[in-house]
């Protein structure tokens, strides 16, 4: 049995569900789904795929690395939407990112933002 047939989710544990609702929804626009019983959030994604955040104080933003990747067709165009909502992406000096905190290369363009617990996510394109 290998695992790569099934699909797969990303949970990210937050400090404060309320706070992070307010910036997955309100910024990233994505969509709460069914309520969970352990008053976490479900956000359903294109293709099957979801985020799943959770209430766990005390073990957020300690993962060095991107936890989750959007892939897009035109991220210049979303990194200026989520920017209008108030999203601040990283600026890094290796890999060299320009003022809108986009690197560019022949093989991908790609962004990153935190959320307010210092969650890492990525958008991401290929030509």
């Amino acid at each position: 049995m290998s695992l790569r047939i099934h699909t797969v989710r990303a949970s990210v544990a937050v400090s404060d569900i309320s706070v992070a609702a307010s910036f997955y929804e309100g910024k990233l626009g994505l969509q709460a789904g069914e309520e969970q019983a352990d008053d976490s959030r479900l956000y359903d994604c294109a293709g099957g795929t979801s985020l799943h955040v959770y209430a766990a104080p005390g073990s957020t933003g300690k993962a060095p690395a991107t936890l989750a990747t959007w892939y897009v067709t035109d991220l210049e165009q979303v990194v200026d939407e989520l920017i209008s909502k108030g999203v601040t992406f990283e600026q890094y000096d290796e890999p060299r990112t320009n003022a809108k905190g986009i690197f560019a290369s022949d093989e991908v363009t790609v962004a990153w933002f935190k959320d307010p617990d210092g969650n890492t996510f990525a958008i991401e394109q290929h030509p």
